[in-house]
């Protein structure tokens, strides 16, 4: 009988070889060939899952995208009895990507936002996960809200859009040196503390 392939796990091995390779060299530095050989397939194999390199790059930024979204249902599948706020801080952590394990990862998520400023399919890609991780935010910082004292009534959703632009930014400096990933999570834990300190605004005086 012929030998049966598994697609699903070929895929894999190609997306996770796209990440090594990124890391190495950039997304410029990312061919067919070079893929295949880390991905110990042949090149008909990388070419009969994908017809092209942009097709393979969007599934590898998919994959990306995947695999932190099932860190952050992990981490909060190990604490079920927390607060909204506390599950809101644990997402935002494990999506800015402070630890050292995961700045390879960070480097290669950031590759992948640049390269999409001028890559329609990897922008609609990487809307679809951002749209997706607002949802989660703004049902979490909604939900946050409902158990705190807040002199100042939030705005779930464009407090979810600013934490997913922080996140990004906190990936930024801790990747390039200008913060520590210690300090990164002091601007973090200060950010979501005051959302619900926030002091009752003042009438203006004529």
């Amino acid at each position: 009988m012929p030998k049966q392939v598994d697609h699903a796990d070929r895929r894999r091995r190609i997306a996770e070889a796209v990440c090594r390779l990124a890391d190495e060299r950039g997304l410029e530095g990312v061919t067919l060939r070079d893929v295949a050989a880390c991905a110990q397939v042949s090149m008909g194999a990388v070419q009969r899952c994908f017809r092209t390199k942009e097709e393979m790059l969007v599934f590898a930024l998919g994959y990306i995208g995947e695999r932190i979204s099932e860190r952050v249902q992990a981490r909060l599948v190990r604490s079920p009895a927390q607060s909204a706020g506390t599950a809101l801080g644990h997402a935002v952590s494990e999506i800015s990507l402070l630890q050292e394990e995961h700045r390879a990862e960070a480097r290669v998520w950031l590759a992948f936002v640049a390269q999409a400023a001028v890559s329609e399919a990897l922008a609609r890609t990487l809307k679809a996960n951002y749209a997706a991780l607002q949802e989660a935010f703004t049902r979490l910082v909604s939900e946050a809200g409902e158990g705190a004292d807040c002199a100042v009534p939030l705005d779930p959703q464009r407090e979810a859009r600013a934490l997913l632009a922080l996140a990004d930014g906190l990936t930024a400096h801790v990747l390039i040196g200008h913060l520590t990933p210690r300090e990164a999570q002091d601007v973090l834990h200060a950010y979501l503390s005051g959302l619900w300190e926030r002091p009752v605004r003042q009438p203006r005086t004529t």
